[in-house]
């Protein structure tokens, strides 16, 4: 069922999709290492898989690259180097940094050249989980989590981080052109697991556990299934939403998605219990829960959670005055650019402009049949309902819409410069493209 027309919990549990999974640092590890006046150096470059150099590129020597780790509010400070043998650039998925900060080439910034640097400093406005990555257009493998937690701490005992992404291509596979549907081959394929192609995760019985799930692929939805526990969805994209329990604990993200989880491990001690991630027809078994034989962490599990702390999106948003236009989710529509006409800076003319603090609201008409996958940058949109202007109680970054079906999103463009729309026809080669709005 498509998102526009989902309720809440269909919205989390009703997409296809693949998963890869990475163990979180706990409260007490230490967060990055600074180096030059403070800048903690992240290098973009070549990966090993294993034994075999395979066509992937990564961070600091790794697909997924480094977990950074801030508190809300807190500076980032973060120097790019560019091993790599063409330019690059660094996106901050779903965070409202400034628009110098944002990494779109050409229309924010410069891109960085091989052997060059460049020095991305923000302070992180909203708790959650979110995302660094190249450009989509750029080799697999370019990406890493950023976990922005609260100022006070939540009533969780453990993070466990989950970077979903496609599997390593193998040696001697060829990258696609730029702006094309990379790793549709791929598609088919299990998923790899923090690199690796499965993950044992040890658990106490009574233990809660936070789960942040990142899609990091731009081309595939995943779909999780937790056996025999209990999911309750706390945030989406990185936003605080309304509890609520995963129907039949089955959760579901777009490409580019976010999905933070409380789980109890409920079990027996010495139990095991797997997450099962979709593939094609059938379930494969991606992580297994360990129980440890000790005791329960504790006689009983926690109470309800309560929802997580508001990052100080509004409330409400008064449509009245909003500015409103259709989009069209059409290759040959003229607001788009082609993925690689923009990555060379030949963006067409701004598809609106608008003052600071207007509302807007913007229709996706699918033109195709198949889904799409946007992502507004420097904003978050609550999802319209089909029928009115009311909204669904969560905010996105990154939207799915089906296919000949409308979506129609409303935010307060609050952050100014100029912001990128990008687009992706999913299960179509060649099919990425953006445009781009100004917010004065």
């Amino acid at each position: 069922m498509p998102i526009a027309a989902t309720t809440r919990r269909r919205l989390v549990a009703g997409i296809a999709a693949t998963l890869i999974m990475l163990p979180a640092r706990t409260r007490g590890q230490a967060r990055s290492a600074a180096d030059n006046n403070g800048f903690r150096l992240l290098r973009a470059g070549l990966v090993a898989v294993g034994s075999h150099a395979a066509t992937l590129s990564g961070y600091d020597g790794a697909s997924p690259g480094p977990v950074l780790r801030v508190k809300r509010g807190e500076e980032i400070r973060l120097r790019l180097i560019n091993e790599l043998s063409s330019d690059t650039s660094l996106h901050w998925h779903g965070v409202r940094v400034p628009n110098a900060m944002d990494g779109v080439p050409h229309l924010t910034q410069p891109p960085v050249p091989p052997g060059a640097s460049f020095d991305y400093r923000f302070v992180a406005p909203d708790a959650g989980t979110f995302w660094y990555h190249a450009p989509a257009s750029e080799p697999a493998g370019l990406h890493g989590a950023l976990v922005v937690e609260e100022i006070v701490p939540v009533q969780v005992d453990r993070d466990v981080l989950l970077v979903l992404a496609d599997p390593p291509r193998p040696l001697g596979s060829s990258e696609p052109a730029a702006g094309s549907n990379r790793g549709l081959a791929d598609e088919g394929r299990t998923p790899s697991v923090n690199g690796t192609p499965s993950l044992d995760v040890p658990v106490r019985a009574n233990e809660r556990l936070r789960l942040r799930l990142i899609n990091a692929s731009h081309i595939r939805p995943l779909s999780l299934r937790l056996d025999r526990h209990r999911a309750t969805v706390m945030a989406i994209d990185g936003q605080p939403a309304e509890p609520f329990a995963a129907r039949d604990n089955r959760v579901g993200l777009g490409p580019g998605n976010r999905l933070d989880l409380f789980v109890d491990m409920a079990l027996a001690p010495g139990a095991t219990a797997s997450a099962f991630v979709a593939r094609e027809s059938a379930e494969m078994p991606l992580v297994r829960f360990i129980y440890d034989a000790d005791p329960p962490l504790r006689t009983a599990p926690l109470p309800e959670p309560k929802p997580l702390p508001a990052n100080g999106l509004p409330a409400r948003i008064d449509l009245r005055s909003a500015l409103r236009l259709d989009l069209p989710i059409d290759k040959a529509a003229r607001q788009w650019t082609e993925a690689a006409a923009a990555a060379s800076g030949r963006y067409g003319p701004p598809l609106f402009s608008t003052r600071r603090g207007r509302p807007v609201v913007i229709a996706f008409v699918n033109r195709t049949d198949d889904a799409a996958t946007l992502h507004l940058h420097g904003h978050h949109a609550r999802l319209l309902d089909n029928l009115d202007d009311g909204w669904k109680p969560y905010w996105l970054d990154t939207i799915m819409a089906g296919g000949r079906q409308t979506t129609r999103i409303a935010f307060v463009a609050d952050n100014p410069g100029k912001w990128l729309i990008s687009c992706r026809i999913l299960g179509k080669e060649g099919t990425a493209m953006a445009t781009w709005f100004e917010v004065t």
